[in-house]
């Protein structure tokens, strides 16, 4: 290969060929990928006549141009590898990928800052959305429904970055976080019950903790005849076999015009559409003072995630966010809490890499001003398993279900306190 800069060298003649296929790409809005692999056959065809490439670089220069106007360029690779779970983006030459719970660095990179730019702009593009200097960052999503955060200059210092989450076609069932060891058998058991019986629960943890999958595990237990409403930043949650389904999702301003729309927003018009259940992708701020008004205003079983380091956190985290939109007294605060959630999920990832459920707890209520709380699981360090540590003690919602729920003596370890 010839040095970069030469009219001649494989870099020139792509960047030519695809000047060339988005300037005719623009008279074909419409154009189906069959159209455009055919147009990319006869423009690398009649090229190689005038300038020397190879089979080998035809075929390369077909696949690299497709992929940099159809698909998402050099990282496409990625994308159809169905164990990386994420790829992460930190500049034209540093990419990094996690596969298989290992994080690695990727041998590919790209050959420009630029470059990598158009495959930012061409996903914000599909999602009506803008990235430029006066909006540098922005969350959007590929058409797979996998998540993706972009950030450029000014707010990027060494170059583009681009996260991409990927999520599997086929939802992932509790059936396979038992068999991945993520849970046990007996824990899901109770939590299948609980979220069918009607109990509020947050799902706590930490970035990557794998959130929103548990929580899309969790929405797949509720009763197929309820009316449930999911709201989320960015579509990620994949409930099926629930006819009666309503989809939310929030949206930016834009340069057009159009208002911000928030999970705020979102929450309260939800409230106002008969919902049995509301499903928030992830409570961040303000809005946990509506999600709170949903849990106590009679709509029993709705579910959301935080970001939090444990379930006592948890609890701290959403006092801060009401406080952060509201100045209410904060014995009221935790009374609201006491009184709309059950049940607390914490979920974190350990020195193997592994997604676990780290502790189930029950909210009991108040105590003096504080809100109370015990463990129904715990993981145990020593022996690598997640334990029964206490009973359920407030089984109402149980009894109102028509459900009953077994629950052994416990160990020695821990006494119930029933």
């Amino acid at each position: 290969m010839q040095k970069e800069g030469n009219p001649n060298s494989w870099e020139e003649q792509y960047r030519l060929l695809r000047k060339e296929l988005l300037h005719k790409l623009a008279g074909m809005p419409d154009a189906e990928d069959e159209e455009v692999r055919k147009l990319l056959g006869e423009m690398v065809l009649a090229h190689a006549r005038t300038s020397y490439l190879s089979i080998d670089d035809r075929i390369r220069m077909e696949r690299e141009l497709f992929h940099s106007v159809r698909r998402l360029d050099i990282l496409q690779d990625y994308l159809d590898d169905h164990e990386v779970t994420e790829i992460m983006v930190n500049g034209p030459d540093c990419i990094f990928i996690e596969k298989n719970g290992h994080v690695i660095r990727a041998e590919q990179s790209f050959s420009s800052a630029e470059k990598l730019e158009d495959v930012i702009r061409q996903i914000a593009g599909q999602c009506n959305r803008v990235i430029n200097e006066r909006m540098p960052i922005v969350d959007a999503r590929l058409r797979d429904g996998s998540r993706v955060n972009a950030v450029v200059a000014p707010a990027a210092l060494e170059g583009p970055i681009l996260t991409i989450r990927r999520f599997p076609e086929d939802p992932i069932t509790m059936e396979d976080l038992i068999r991945y060891g993520s849970i046990t058998e007996e824990a899901s058991s109770l939590l299948i019950t609980l979220v069918r019986a009607g109990y509020s629960l947050i799902v706590s943890g930490g970035t990557s903790a794998g959130k929103t999958t548990f929580l899309n595990v969790l929405s797949g237990m509720v009763p197929k005849e309820e009316r449930i409403i999911t709201i989320e930043d960015n579509a990620e949650l994949q409930i099926r076999g629930i006819p009666n389904l309503v989809r939310l999702e929030a949206k930016n301003a834009n340069m057009e015009g159009a208002a911000e729309i928030t999970i705020r927003d979102l929450i309260k018009s939800a409230l106002r559409m008969r919902p049995d259940r509301i499903i928030v992708g992830e409570i961040r701020s303000g809005e946990a003072v509506d999600m709170l008004q949903a849990f106590n205003t009679g709509h029993d079983g709705s579910l959301c995630t935080i970001h939090a380091n444990s379930c006592e956190d948890t609890v701290s985290r959403l006092e801060t966010m009401v406080l952060m939109a509201l100045p209410i007294p904060l014995p009221a605060i935790r009374r609201q809490i006491a009184s709309g959630v059950d049940i607390l999920v914490h979920l974190g990832r350990l020195e193997d890499r592994r997604r676990r459920v780290l502790e189930i707890a029950e909210i009991d209520g108040m105590d003096r001003d504080s809100v109370t709380m015990h463990a129904l699981y715990r993981y145990d360090p020593e022996s690598k398993s997640l334990e029964r540590t206490g009973n359920l003690r407030n089984v109402r919602k149980l009894r109102q279900a028509g459900m009953q729920l077994d629950q052994p003596p416990l160990s020695d370890k821990e006494d119930a306190g029933d």
